[in-house]
This record gives structure tokens, sequence and C-alpha cells, in this order.
């Protein structure tokens, strides 16, 4: 009945009326956010997110409504990418912010205390750690203890420390998380990647440990295949089309990984709060050719 008495007031009133009206209604009436607002009001700290995955995992967090850090190892890098950020999303202005962090120095651990100090309060729903160096092909004859312990710092002795000194700066409770990054080269080994391949396959043990050692907050890792991000650009023109062909043809896509679609990853573990301890792969179809 109310409905009724509705629609005839609606029809004694002007069109500009009727239109703020109708507006109300769908106001009242609007769609349930149940699952697309999981991460609105959440803080996320993303260490490697001026680049590449990181970057779009934290452009994702901010248009699901999150408020963003982002860290990387230089200010400059971090000030360009909160630039870029801010053209795409004008309303996310307070809600992104960024501190340097360089995970390659041997005081990484003092790095990673002063950027939790740095960012401060309220504390952390979700960290993500997707920083890594420049790939290279350490071949087993080459290496030397000094280089095995450099490969390892960014990639490997990072990710452990940081969560070591993350759950002081987590909510408690599952609906946090923290989230590590791999590579398929952990699944499917490559020639002379023994070196690199060793750290990759130990973060897998590294998250399952991680996932018993600070529940109930959760622990997961994202394990890309060849995906196209400012890591490669230092290739020549001749050697990225080759790359292209050959990352193109070890997938049953036919396509290699966008940064923006790996980034989706990130968010289903951030927001399921019943995964923990798990590998999510993303690869095209990489490890079945």
């Amino acid at each position: 009945m109310l409905s009724v008495h509705r629609i005839i007031y609606k029809a004694q009133l002007d069109p500009q009326s009727i239109r703020r009206l109708s507006s109300l209604d769908a106001l009242i009436m609007s769609d349930s956010k149940k699952y697309s607002n999981k991460l609105a009001g959440a803080r996320v700290l993303v260490i490697g997110g001026s680049s590449g995955i990181g970057y779009c995992v934290a452009e994702a967090s901010l248009e699901f409504g999150a408020s963003v850090i982002i860290s990387s190892s230089r200010q400059s890098r971090i000030d360009s990418s909160i630039e870029k950020l801010l053209q795409t999303y004008p309303s996310a202005k307070g809600r992104i912010a960024g501190f340097p962090c360089d995970l390659s120095s041997p005081s990484v651990e003092a790095n990673i205390e002063k950027l939790f100090e740095q960012c401060g309060a309220p504390k952390f729903d979700h960290i993500v750690h997707t920083a890594g160096d420049r790939l290279a092909t350490l071949k087993l004859q080459d290496a030397t203890l000094d280089a095995m312990q450099a490969a390892a710092m960014v990639r490997f002795n990072s990710p452990l420390l940081l969560a070591k000194h993350a759950p002081k700066h987590l909510n408690p409770g599952p609906a946090s998380s923290i989230t590590l990054t791999t590579g398929s080269v952990s699944r499917k080994p490559m020639k002379d990647w023994s070196v690199v391949a060793s750290y990759a396959t130990g973060l897998h043990g590294m998250v399952r440990n991680l996932a018993l050692d600070l529940a109930p907050v959760r622990v997961n890792l994202i394990s890309p295949g060849a995906v196209l991000t400012e890591l490669w650009d230092g290739l020549e023109k001749k050697q990225m089309e080759m790359f292209m062909e050959h990352a193109k043809g070890r997938t049953t896509t036919g396509d290699i990984g966008r940064p923006e679609d790996v980034a989706e990853s990130y968010l289903y573990v951030m927001r399921d709060s019943n995964v923990s301890g798990s590998v999510i792969d993303t690869n095209g179809g990489a490890l079945l050719t």
C-alpha cells in the first residue's frame, strides 16, 4: 500500500523533484556490496608496490576502498607511482602513502623495522611482498657463496624477516594476512636456474610453516609464471621478442601474463579468510606443457 501512495505522490511532483526522489529511492534500494566491500576500509602494505605486480595490487586495493602504503627501494619511484595512482584514482587522496625500504642491504632487518615505524598506526589488515631484484640465471658452476647470498636477500631472506616483525603490526585474527611471492620455476625446473629455484622452492615450505607459526593470521604464496613487467625492460628489442615468443609458447593460453590479471590472485587470498598455507599458481597453464 505504501508503494502505491508513493507512486501517486510522485505523479503529483514536477519532473525535477521526481528525478531527485527517484535517486533517493535508488540509494535506499541499492544492491548489497557483500563481496566488493571486503577490502573497504582495510589497511594494506605492499612491499614492491611501485611497479609491476605490486603496483597493480596497490591499484586494485585502492579501487576496492582500502588505504594503501607502498614501499620500494627508492623514494623517487614511490613518489612517481603515487602520482600515477592518484591520476587513476583521484578520490584516493589521503588513502595512499609510501616509504622506502632497501631489502638488498645487509641492514635489511633494521630497514624493515624502520619501515613499520614510518607506517605507524593503525595496524595493517594485509601485508603483501612482491619485491624482487632483476633475475639472472646464476649457473651453478659460476656460483660463489657471496653470489648465492646476494640472490637470496630480496626474494628469500627479506620475506622471512618481514614475517618475523609483521605480527606486531597486523590486526589479530584470520581476517588479516601476509602474502608472499615465488615463481613457477619452483614448480617446473629450468636449466641453469638451480640457485634461484632453490630459494623459490624454499618459499613453499616457508609459507606453510609461517601459516602455523603466525596463526590465526593467514600466510599464503602466489606463484606467477612469466609476467610482462618492468623487470624485463633491460632487454634489447630482439631479446624481448625472443622472450615473448618463448614465454607464449610455454603456455596453454598462448599469451603472457599481465600484472593486472596476476594481481587478482593476491586479492583472492586477502579476501578469503578461509585460505592459509596455500600456494596459488597463475601461469597461463605453463606447468602443463
